[in-house]
């Protein structure tokens, strides 16, 4: 009975029924049922006391052994053990000291190696263990240093809250404009994973030395319908790209959705294809505000400020997620990848645009002059309004 029981027994358990047996057999009984189950005496006198104590072990408490039963912990057998694990962490401890939380640069595998040839053996389970009693834990890096900062930062942020406030109760469209994505249209690895047959992995290049194609993402957000336009290119990334973006979603989008409007505001960053430094940034917008009769206005995030761009944060995290795992083979597979993202806010399935944009077009100071732009009081190279001039 007891080779079929075994398997299915506990510790708590077979010293019971071993206990129980013992008691039935009466006088001899705990030698005769150690020799038959090779049990120790001892662990069936413990049995024998339990059921005589009624402890509350054996009404299925869920405890094996009574508390403090067991192997001791290993700081026990070895106080000194902590303080040998601080003393390999203190070189490469990151972090600020008075924090509860740091990280370390080495791992636990060669901390436990290392404590072994000090004089400390322990696991690696028992170094992770350590190292999370002490507050430490796995952390990447994080990106919040901004490097030196404008001192109108915030002034340049509040004019773009009121400006954004003010052409949103007038009716009039507001809208960011940024290339978000770059990618290598190629059999190249993408990050991520995706379902597929066991061992039927997609196969791509181990190298891109040949260059392979760049797959550019500009976006068009609009603030107030929630709405994301997408263009991919096929060309460089320059301000004719940019602005033929902005033109795009204006014919489909834009002009539908403010049918009576005669303003435009754009949140754009400093640099860039659309920078405000950039001349031939203003004379496509000055082209693009001649041919539709709009005033445009732009205000630039300050210098560093990027990411605070809302239409960073709009759409690509969901993009990024439908296609992780798959290789862009080809333009039309990232315009198909993107078409099929899905999101809250409604958006116009992505175009792919098939035009070629030269870089290094020069825009001289001469012609500069023949632009209608007004500029602000405040910051006028990052705010300023484009007028559309009556000859066109």
């Amino acid at each position: 009975v007891y080779a079929v029981l075994n398997p299915l027994l506990d510790a708590r358990t077979r010293r019971l029924w071993a206990a129980a047996e013992a008691v039935a057999i009466g006088r001899g009984g705990i030698s005769q049922v150690a020799k038959a189950t090779g049990m120790s005496r001892t662990t069936v006198r413990v049995g024998l006391k339990e059921l005589e104590s009624g402890d509350p072990l054996v009404k299925s408490t869920g405890r094996l052994r009574s508390p403090g039963g067991g192997r001791k912990s290993l700081i026990k057998h070895d106080p000194k053990l902590v303080e040998a694990l601080k003393n390999e962490l203190e070189p490469d401890t990151r972090g600020d000291p008075m924090e509860p939380l740091q990280w370390t640069s080495k791992s636990a595998a060669r901390l436990s190696e290392r404590l072994g040839e000090v004089g400390h053996p322990a696991s690696e389970r028992t170094v992770n263990r350590l190292l999370h009693e002490q507050g430490f834990s796995l952390q990447t890096n994080r990106k919040i240093l901004e490097g030196r900062q404008h001192p109108d930062r915030d002034g340049q942020f509040h004019r773009i809250y009121n400006r954004v406030r003010a052409f949103q109760r007038m009716g009039q469209p507001v809208v960011s404009l940024d290339i978000n994505k770059k990618e290598l249209v190629s059999a190249l690895r993408n990050d991520g994973k995706e379902l597929h047959l066991k061992r039927r992995p997609k196969e791509v290049g181990i190298h891109d030395f040949n260059e392979p194609e760049l797959g550019k993402v500009y976006d068009v957000c609009d603030q107030e319908k929630n709405t994301v336009w997408m263009n991919v290119g096929m060309d460089h990334d320059t301000t004719v790209f940019a602005v033929e973006t902005l033109r795009r979603w204006w014919r489909q989008m834009g002009c539908q959705a403010y049918p009576n409007s005669r303003r435009l505001l754009i949140a754009a960053d400093w640099g860039g294809s659309n920078g405000s430094r950039s001349r031939l940034w203003k004379l496509e917008l000055q082209r693009f505000a001649d041919e539709f009769g709009l005033r445009v206005s732009v205000c630039h995030f300050p210098p560093g400020t990027s990411k605070w761009n809302k239409i960073e944060h709009r759409m690509f995290s969901r993009v990024t997620q439908s296609w992780r795992g798959r290789p862009l083979m080809s333009h039309e597979v990232v315009v198909n990848l993107i078409g099929a993202t899905t999101r809250e806010a409604l958006y116009t399935p992505p175009e792919l645009d098939k035009s070629s944009y030269p870089i290094g077009i020069k825009v001289t100071k001469e012609r500069m002059n023949s632009f209608e732009i007004k500029t602000d009081n405040f910051y006028g190279e990052w705010n300023y309004t484009i007028l559309p001039r009556k000859s066109g």
